[in-house]
């Protein structure tokens, strides 16, 4: 597997923009609130964290759930990250919920596919469990008949 290369370019003040090697064309801007100089028009950094996880996670477990023929209409992954008081404000605990709409959906089945995730699949997972305590939920909701 060929290593990934990210980057950002300053563009003034605290903005930035973030690209990456897997989408030339793809740009992720950056900023920071405007008590510390930014102007609020785009991600903070470790929010990226929180969405590369999302993101991780997110992919494992439908592609899990679509190995095990389970009908999903609609999926999302909510994270949120709890910083600590002091400098480095790491995220010192991190709360993942996943929500899977569907027809009949297998509750074990998705118990797997988040287990799966969380301890074998997910690199972002593995990255931020070595300085987090991660939990997580996951909500199954019966989607309506068409």
């Amino acid at each position: 597997m060929a290593n990934k290369v990210a980057k950002v370019v300053w563009k003034g003040d605290m903005t930035f923009e973030g690209l990456g090697s897997t989408w030339p064309g793809g740009i992720i801007p950056l900023d920071a609130e405007e008590a510390v100089g930014g102007h609020d028009r785009g991600f903070r950094p470790l929010e990226l964290l929180l969405v590369a996880l999302a993101g991780c996670t997110a992919m494992d477990v439908i592609s899990i759930l679509r190995k095990k023929q389970q009908t999903v209409t609609a999926f999302e992954v909510e994270v949120e990250g709890i910083q600590v008081e002091e400098h480095p404000r790491y995220f010192g605990t991190i709360n993942v919920v996943y929500r899977v709409t569907g027809h009949n959906v297998d509750e074990k089945a998705v118990a797997r596919a988040i287990e799966l995730s969380e301890t074998k699949y997910c690199g972002a997972s593995a990255m931020l469990r070595e300085k987090a305590r991660i939990t997580s939920r996951y909500e199954i909701l019966e989607a309506e008949q068409v």
